[in-house]
C-alpha cells in the first residue's frame, strides 16, 4: 500500500466510522427529549425510564463521537497538510463554531444526566432538547465545511494564491444548504430505523414489552420523517450537484454521452473503457427531468470532460444505486407502517412487521455510507473542487500505511467497547429503567 492510498484509506475509515456517531448525536437526543416530554405530559413512569435509558446511550455514543471527531481533526493536519495550509484560514469558521456547539452539547448533557429532581422539570427537559439542537448544529457546521470542498467560495484564486478571503461566504457556500438538508434528513432516517429495529427485536423476545413498544413507536415515527423526507431533500441535492458538479452527476448515473432527454439508469455495470453501461434499466428522459424539471433538458456526459478529471465511475455509480435501493426500501416499510397505524391497528403487534423493522436496522446507515461515498469519491480527483487535487495535498511523510493500521485497530477496539456498553445498557432495562418489571421494584425496595 503506497502512502497516498494509505492516507485516503485512513481518512475514509475515520469518516465512515465517525459519521455514524455524528448522526446519532444529531438525532438520538430528540428521541430522548420526546420521551421525556411524554413523561411530563402523561406522568407515565415508563416514559421516564425510557428517557433515562436513552440518555445513557446518548452519553456513551457522545463520548465515542468526541474521540473519533478529535482524531479526525488531527488527521486533517497530519495527512493533508497541503490542504490545511490553504484551506484552514478560509473554512476554519464552521469548525470553530462546531467546537462551540460541541461544548454546549457537553454541558447540556451533563445537566440532563444529573439534573433529575434537582432542576425545574421544564428546564431539565430543555437541557435534553438543547443536547439535540447543539448536536444538530455541530453536524450542519461540519457539513458546511465539507460542502465548501465541493463548492469552494469566499476567496479569489490568483496566481496560485488564495486572496480576498471571506469566511462567511465560504461557510454559506452554494452547496451547504442542499448537503446539510439531505444529511439531516438521512440522519433521522438512519438513526430512527436503527433504534426501532433494536426495540423490535426485544419486543419479539417478549422482554419488557410495554417499555420497548413505546420506544419502538417513537423511533419508528422519527424514522418515517427521515424516510419520507429523503426523496425531497435528495432532489434538492441532486439539482445542486447537476448545477455545480456535472461530472459527479454523470458518474452517479454512469452517463457517458451528452444527450437531451437523458434516461435515468437503474443498476448496470459501467465500462469506462468502452463508455457504456451493460445490463442497465433505462427510464427515458427521467434524468433530464430530475435535474431541471424539463424532460428534454441536455445532460452532459462523462466524455465531455477531460479523462484525468473523471472520478472512479464504477464506485460512484454503485454507491449511488445502493443509496437509492435502500432509500426506496425504507420508504416502502414506512408506508406499510403508516397504513398499519391508521387502518390496520392489529398489524402493529404482528411479528412480521417487527421482523421487517429488525431486518431494516442497518439499512439507513448503509444508505448513509453509500451517500457519503458518492459525495467524497465523486469529487475526485479534487480535494478542493476545481482548485486543488487530492494528490497535491497529501503529506510527504513516509510510512502512512502504519498509521492506517494503527487507526484501524483503534476504531475496531472502540466498536467492540461500544457494543459491550450498549448491550449492558439493554440488559439493565429490567433493573434500572422499566418500572413495570418485578426486578425494578425489588431493586428499589432494597435501596
Amino acid at each position: 500500500m503506497d502512502d497516498f492510498i494509505a492516507a485516503r484509506a485512513q481518512m475514509a475509515l475515520s469518516l465512515g466510522f465517525h459519521i455514524i456517531f455524528a448522526c446519532v448525536g444529531m438525532v438520538m437526543p430528540f428521541l430522548m427529549a420526546f420521551a421525556h416530554w411524554k413523561y411530563l405530559k402523561t406522568n407515565n413512569e415508563v416514559y421516564k425510564g425510557l428517557t433515562k435509558a436513552w440518555s445513557k446511550g446518548v452519553a456513551i455514543l457522545f463520548a465515542t463521537g468526541a474521540v473519533s471527531g478529535t482524531m479526525l481533526s488531527f488527521e486533517l493536519g497530519l495527512l493533508w497538510p497541503g490542504f490545511m495550509k490553504h484551506a484552514g484560514p478560509i473554512f476554519g469558521m464552521p469548525f470553530s463554531l462546531e467546537g462551540t456547539a460541541f461544548f454546549i452539547e457537553a454541558i447540556a448533557i451533563g445537566f440532563f444526566l444529573y439534573g433529575w429532581e434537582k432542576f425545574n422539570k421544564w428546564f431539565h427537559w430543555f437541557c435534553g432538547f438543547l443536547v439535540g439542537l447543539s448536536g444538530l448544529a455541530s453536524g450542519i457546521l461540519v457539513v458546511a465545511a465539507n460542502a465548501w470542498m465541493n463548492s469552494p467560495s469566499g476567496f479569489d484564486y490568483i496566481d496560485g494564491q488564495y486572496v480576498n478571503i471571506d469566511p462567511i461566504k465560504a461557510m454559506f457556500n452554494d452547496a451547504w444548504f442542499p448537503q446539510a438538508l439531505h444529511m439531516t434528513v438521512a440522519a433521522f432516517c438512519a438513526t430512527g430505523f436503527a433504534v426501532a429495529g433494536v426495540h423490535a427485536f426485544l419486543i419479539m423476545k417478549k422482554k419488557n414489552v410495554e417499555f420497548h413498544t413505546k420506544a419502538f413507536r417513537i423511533a419508528a415515527g422519527f424514522a418515517l420523517i427521515g424516510a419520507f423526507g429523503a426523496p425531497l431533500s435528495g432532489d434538492v441535492a441532486a439539482k445542486s450537484v447537476a448545477e455545480r458538479q456535472p461530472i459527479k452527476l454523470a458518474a452517479m448515473e454512469a452517463h457517458f454521452e451528452t444527450e437531451k432527454g437523458a434516461p435515468f439508469i437503474l443498476g448496470g455495470i459501467p465500462d469506462e473503457e468502452k463508455g457504456e453501461v451493460k445490463y442497465a434499466v433505462k427510464i427515458p428522459k427521467v434524468l433530464s427531468f430530475l435535474v431541471s424539471n424539463d424532460f428534454n433538458h441536455e445532460v452532459k456526459g462523462l466524455k465531455d470532460f477531460p479523462r484525468d478529471e473523471w472520478p472512479p465511475v464504477a464506485v460512484v455509480h454503485y454507491a449511488f444505486q445502493i443509496m437509492i435501493f435502500f432509500g426506496v426500501v425504507m420508504i416502502c416499510i414506512g408506508g406499510i407502517y403508516l397504513y398499519s397505524f391508521f387502518f390496520k391497528k392489529e398489524w402493529l403487534n404482528k411479528n412480521w412487521l417487527l421482523k421487517t423493522f429488525l431486518i431494516a436496522t442497518p439499512f439507513g446507515y448503509i444508505a448513509l455510507e453509500a451517500g457519503w461515498t458518492v459525495t467524497e469519491v465523486g469529487r475526485q480527483p479534487w480535494i478542493i473542487y476545481g482548485i486543488m487535487r487530492t494528490a497535491d495535498a497529501v503529506t510527504p511523510m513516509p510510512g502512512i500505511q502504519y498509521s492506517f493500521y494503527f487507526f484501524t485497530a483503534i476504531f475496531v477496539s472502540l466498536s467492540l467497547i461500544i457494543i459491550f456498553l450498549l448491550r449492558r445498557q439493554i440488559q439493565m432495562v429490567p433493573k434500572l429503567y422499566d418500572p413495570t418489571d418485578a426486578q425494578f421494584n425489588d431493586k428499589n425496595k432494597k435501596s
